[in-house]
């Protein structure tokens, strides 16, 4: 058995989904920039998660959960699952978004589960408030860990693939590292580079 891990946010998913969900309010640029930020890893991400989600405080759930049931797939994303499937992969998703949206991915994706956040509500409207899996910088190499022993995988047998800064914790402990259309701090750790949106031009490199 072999574990590969995906990033969901311009990873398996083409976009990123609280941006996505902040072009219904009033803070989008705001909630833009802080994204950006994180990514590149000039803000701590529990900082860049929490800031951003509290600007989303007053938002009814009904309208995220419609949002989340439009994003796109990532090019490439389903033949990619289902060749790694073939070759004896558990195909994870690890992301710093949501249950909202991760969990449809899991479907449309046949991935083998998925760890993320949960947008805390009150009488199905968003608080501002947050809680989760994935809420800080080390929580996917953490995760990562705990499922390499659960599961008995070796760092030989894992790939994991993302695109920012708050993957870098799950590098650590994979062979195969893919920065997949990547910020810079995140290529520097990688040992394979996809620049390209086509989740399936790592197949050829695995």
């Amino acid at each position: 058995m072999k574990l590969a891990v995906f990033d969901f946010d311009s990873t398996l998913m083409d976009g990123e989904t609280l941006d996505i969900i902040a072009k219904e309010t009033d803070y989008y640029e705001e909630i833009k920039k802080i994204t950006e930020k994180g990514m590149k890893g000039e803000i701590d991400f529990f900082e860049s998660l929490t800031s951003r989600v509290a600007l989303l405080e007053g938002m009814k759930l009904e309208k995220v959960n419609e949002i989340c049931k439009s994003l796109t797939i990532m090019n490439g994303a389903k033949e990619t699952i289902k060749e790694l499937k073939k070759k004896e992969y558990k195909c994870v998703c690890f992301s710093g978004g949501f249950k909202n949206a991760t969990s449809i991915f899991v479907k449309k994706l046949g991935l083998d589960g998925e760890f993320s956040n949960i947008f805390h509500t009150k009488n199905n409207v968003l608080t501002g408030k947050v809680g989760g899996e994935m809420m800080f910088a080390d929580s996917k190499g953490n995760m990562l860990l705990a499922l390499q022993k659960l599961l008995n995988i070796s760092e030989n047998n894992t790939l994991v693939v993302g695109d920012g800064a708050n993957d870098l914790s799950m590098f650590k402990y994979a062979k195969n590292r893919v920065a997949f259309c990547s910020k810079e701090i995140l290529k520097k750790e990688a040992n394979i580079i996809i620049d390209k949106k086509d989740l399936r031009l790592i197949l050829d490199k695995i």
